[in-house]
This record gives structure tokens, C-alpha cells and sequence, in this order.
């Protein structure tokens, strides 16, 4: 895409909402009110709003490669902080997607440079599930369940951080798991028994 087409797209989008609502944006100037946190991967192919028919306004948004949760990612964890704490969000959603090049690269032996650290935290992934990924033989159906393991794993990371048990206490929030199917266009949920994963572990992450 041309950065003009940019401008031009921008035009026609504003033309567009002012037809339908004159105030549309002194309305959406006023406040933001999201009730999701979606964390995603910087995939250009993978666009959150769009995948999920969100309109401006209803879907707070960090985006990563490969969808990490990282302690030490201090953008993560002030997007989680702010969606947490002060958006009062209700949901927080990781979702990967399949064919992601960042688990492709995490999967392969070779030196990343500037990436490596960060694909280190996906390779950590593979270690902690290396049993059950080493028994699939077909590359591309790995590839695709270390993206669904990766998804399981951040999911968890967000539920040690302190914003999220402090909110899990006083109020309604739930922490879901997504794959993007680049091939078919629908979002799965991974249906993530987080209760079961999390009974022998909490007891160590637990802070609040």
C-alpha cells in the first residue's frame, strides 16, 4: 500500500462516519469504555478489530510477535495495568494464530540476532511441553499446536500478575484463549481449563 492511499482511505473512512453520525467523533473524542483486552501478534495479517467486528471504542489493544506476556515487557504490563485497573476491562483475551512466523522462528535452530530473547520466551514454551510436541511428527501440525501451547502459556503469565488476582477478588473478569485460523477466517477458543492448570501452581505465584 502506498502511504498516499493512506490518506485518501483516511478521507473516505471520516466522509463515511459523518454520513451516518454527524458527531460521530465528538462523540468517540469523549471516553474510551472497552470491556475487552485483546492481546495479539503483530501479524500484518491479523487485524483484532476486523477479525472480531469491533468498532472503535470497544476493544483496548496491545499487539506483539507472537502474542508474549513477559514480566520484564514493561509495554505488556503497563497495556494489562491500564486495561486492568483503570479501564476496568472484563475480559482479556491472548489470541495466536496459526502459521505465525514468530513460532515458525522459535521452532528452528538459528541465530535471530535482536530476536533471540524474545524467541527465547516461546522456546521456553516448547521446553515446558516437549513431551507432547515431540510425539507430532507432521511440522505444520506442531507448528500449529506450540501456537495454541503458546496462547495457554501467556494466558497464565497474565493471571500471576498482581493487577489480574487483585481484580479476579472484587470484581467479574475471565482470561481467554484464542487461535486465529488464517486459512478459514474463525477464531477457536482454546477452551482453557485455567482452574485445572493452575490448582498445583497458584501456591507459588499467588501475591494478593
Amino acid at each position: 500500500m502506498k502511504i498516499k492511499h493512506v490518506f485518501d482511505n483516511n478521507k473516505k473512512w471520516i466522509e463515511k462516519k459523518l454520513k451516518s453520525d454527524k458527531d460521530y467523533f465528538k462523540k468517540l473524542s469523549k471516553h474510551q469504555k472497552p470491556g475487552i483486552l485483546y492481546i495479539g501478534c503483530s501479524d500484518s495479517r491479523v487485524t483484532a478489530e476486523e477479525l472480531m467486528g469491533a468498532q472503535p471504542g470497544e476493544v483496548f489493544v496491545h499487539r506483539n510477535i507472537a502474542n508474549m506476556v513477559s514480566s520484564t515487557d514493561l509495554s505488556a504490563m503497563s497495556v494489562i495495568n491500564y486495561a486492568v485497573c483503570h479501564l476496568k476491562v472484563k475480559h482479556i483475551v491472548v489470541c495466536g494464530h496459526y502459521y505465525c512466523g514468530g513460532i515458525n522462528a522459535a521452532m528452528q535452530p538459528a541465530d535471530m540476532g535482536i530476536l533471540n530473547p524474545w524467541l527465547r520466551n516461546i522456546r521456553d514454551v516448547y521446553r515446558l511441553h516437549k513431551d507432547k510436541l515431540d510425539k507430532i511428527e507432521n511440522s505444520e501440525l506442531k507448528n500449529k499446536r506450540l501456537a495454541e501451547l503458546n496462547v495457554q502459556e501467556q494466558c497464565i503469565n497474565i493471571i500471576k500478575t498482581s493487577e489480574v488476582q487483585k481484580a479476579y477478588k472484587e470484581r467479574s473478569l475471565r482470561v481467554h484463549g484464542w487461535v486465529f485460523d488464517i486459512r478459514s477466517g474463525r477464531i477457536i477458543d482454546l477452551k482453557i481449563n485455567f482452574e485445572r492448570i493452575l490448582k498445583n501452581i497458584m501456591e507459588i505465584y499467588r501475591i494478593i
